[in-house]
């Protein structure tokens, strides 16, 4: 499809002109398709922008026009000497005073008026006390528009595609595929309450689709102790399985069983499982029902063959190892207690999800 094509097809989306069926569709491929959902994402943050523009120069000319034809001086001077003014001045303008405090007072006024209380010195003190205040409001209007024209809109988290990462120390080193940081520019982990980190990538072993993440951000603070051991051993066949992750970018906890000990035609580097892989879910944490990480995600594998599939913990033991002595400022020394075994699905969620993060790509 050309470029112009596209776009057509990108408005009717964001317009909401396309059919149901064709909705359907659009959603699949967006979901199919990082680089399709990063060109709708950008087409739609433009649009967005423009009609903020276009608001608040809109805005801007309607209290500019408000400024042009009120004379606060002039109405409280007037106001003293003929009272009658504010009925003519109530019939000329009120189509054009969309001030809510400025209807306000006028409504009062004419109020006053047809009740015969200018005449009474407290309600003209009074009435003085309140256009002084309206004067005010002018002035704080004045700076609505300087603060209007100064503002910049705010910017929106433009990243490419996103995967899932989980912590192997509490200072901050994450698991992930290669496949999910290979052509990143920055790579930013974000945990289960929303705040953002820079991280950079430490290491990472291709052949394996391995990777490992340091979070290097002054925010970043110590995650305490690691729940889950990981476990180098092998795990058998019809295990009951789980695991955490960010598919679609939303934080999402399943269950399963291992399929199989090995990957398509007998790869040994993965397992089979039972347990639906989407984009996003690349480097879950899979886990055990006693809470051991067994293996990480690989959605990558699962669109290949089909079926779903899962790396082999004791491969990324491997890689840990395999981190060379200059690239990091201590040595890793990593759990080997299992804070999760003997709890229930719930609470072994409630545990993982503080140590588990959305890896946010920029610039693919």
């Amino acid at each position: 499809m050309s470029e112009n094509q596209l776009l057509e097809k990108i408005e009717r989306y964001s317009s909401g002109d396309m059919t149901a069926a064709e909705r359907k569709e659009f959603d699949a491929m967006r979901k199919a398709d990082a680089g399709f959902d990063a060109k709708v994402m950008e087409h739609q943050f433009f649009s967005g922008l423009l009609k903020q523009y276009s608001e608040r120069v809109q805005l801007e000319n309607r209290l500019n026009a408000i400024h042009q034809e009120i004379d606060v001086h002039d109405l409280k001077e007037s106001l003293m000497a003929h009272p009658s003014w504010v009925v003519r001045m109530w019939r000329n303008h009120h189509s054009k005073i969309s001030v809510a405090a400025s209807v306000t007072i006028l409504a009062m006024l004419s109020i006053l008026y047809a009740a015969g209380k200018f005449d009474d010195r407290n309600n003209i003190e009074a009435l003085k006390n309140k256009v002084d205040r309206l004067d005010k409001s002018n002035a704080t209007l004045s700076k609505s528009i300087r603060d209007i024209k100064s503002q910049k809109p705010k910017q929106i988290d433009r990243y490419s595609s996103t995967g899932t990462g989980f912590a192997i120390t509490a200072d901050g080193l994450i698991a992930t595929n290669y496949h999910v940081v290979r052509e990143a520019d920055s790579v930013y982990v974000e945990n289960s309450e929303g705040k953002s980190f820079k991280a950079k990538v430490l290491y990472t072993e291709p052949q394996h689709d391995l990777a490992i993440l340091k979070i290097a951000d002054k925010s970043f603070t110590n995650l305490g102790t690691i729940p889950y051991a990981i476990k180098r051993s092998e795990s058998a066949l019809g295990e009951q399985l789980l695991t955490y992750g960010y598919p679609d970018r939303t934080a999402t906890f399943s269950k399963g069983y291992l399929a199989a000990r090995s990957g398509y035609r007998g790869d040994s580097l993965h397992y089979q499982i039972g347990i639906p892989i989407l984009p996003g879910n690349s480097g879950s944490p899979l886990l055990d029902s006693k809470g051991n990480v067994v293996g990480i995600t690989d959605a990558k594998q699962s669109q290949s063959e089909g079926a779903h599939y899962a790396i082999k913990s004791k491969y990324l033991l491997d890689a840990i190892n395999n981190i060379p002595e200059d690239s990091l400022s201590k040595k890793i020394v990593l759990s080997k207690k299992n804070g999760l075994s003997g709890l229930n699905d719930p609470d072994k969620v409630a545990k993982v999800k503080n140590f588990t993060f959305m890896v946010k790509i920029y610039g693919q």
